[in-house]
C-alpha cells in the first residue's frame, strides 16, 4: 500500500504542517520540516514569476521605458515583454535588424565596426543598444546579436554565442553568453539571458 501525505495548517493561526500516514512499500528516510505559510506563499510566488513579469513590475515602479534591438532572437525579447498586460506603458518598440544592412540603416551601426569585428561582437552589440535608445528615446535599450545555429559558427564564434548590449543614461555596455542546445533552444535560453540582464539594470 502506498502512504499518503495530508497537508494541514491555517494561513492566519498557524504554521503549515505535513504529516504522514500509512505503509510504503519501500523504506525512506523522510524529513519533515515546518514552513511558515506566508514565507512559503511569498517565495512560491517569486518563484513562479516570469521575468518579463519581473521586469514590468520593475520599469513600473520606477516609471521608466524600455526598447529593444534584436538580431539573433528575430523579436522573441519584445514578444515576451509584450506578453505582460499593460507593457504599453513602458515598452516603446522594438527592432529586428536580422541583417548587417538593417543594423546600419536602421540603427546607425557604423559598417567599418561589423567590418572589422563582425556583426556578433560586443562592439556591435553596444552600437544596436545605444542606436535603439536613440531611435525611440528610451530609458533603456536591450540588444541582443548572436549565432542560433545550427549552421554559422565557427571555431573563434561558435553556434550558441551572443552579445547582449544594454544602454541606458548610465552608460552602455555588453555582456557575452554561451548556451548549447538546438536553433529554438538557444534562441529562447538568449531571450532568457537578455531579459534577466535588463532586469539587473533598471
Amino acid at each position: 500500500m502506498f502512504g499518503e501525505i495530508g497537508i494541514r495548517g491555517n494561513p492566519e493561526t498557524g504554521p503549515l504542517r505535513v504529516p504522514v500516514s500509512g505503509e510504503f512499500v519501500f523504506s525512506y528516510n523522510l524529513k519533515l520540516t515546518t514552513y511558515n505559510y506566508s514565507d512559503l506563499c511569498y517565495n512560491n510566488f517569486m518563484k513562479n514569476m516570469l521575468i518579463e513579469e519581473s521586469v514590468a513590475k520593475a520599469l513600473k515602479k520606477k516609471k521608466g521605458t524600455v526598447c529593444c534591438a534584436e538580431s539573433c532572437t528575430g523579436g522573441l525579447v519584445s514578444s515576451r515583454i509584450t506578453d505582460v498586460s499593460g507593457s504599453s506603458a513602458f515598452f516603446l518598440g522594438g527592432v529586428v535588424s536580422y541583417s548587417n544592412a538593417a543594423k546600419t540603416k536602421l540603427l546607425g551601426v557604423d559598417r567599418a565596426v561589423i567590418k572589422k569585428h563582425g556583426a556578433v561582437s560586443p562592439q556591435v552589440a553596444r552600437l544596436m543598444a545605444e542606436g535603439v535608445r536613440k531611435k525611440f528615446s528610451a530609458d533603456h535599450a536591450l540588444s541582443i546579436t548572436g549565432i542560433a545555429g545550427p549552421a554559422g559558427g565557427n571555431k573563434n564564434k561558435p553556434v550558441g554565442l551572443a552579445y547582449i548590449g544594454i544602454s541606458s543614461k548610465k552608460g552602455t555596455r555588453s555582456l557575452k553568453v554561451q548556451y548549447k542546445g538546438d536553433r529554438l533552444e538557444v534562441k529562447k535560453k538568449f531571450a532568457e539571458a537578455a531579459l534577466k540582464t535588463l532586469l539587473k539594470n533598471i
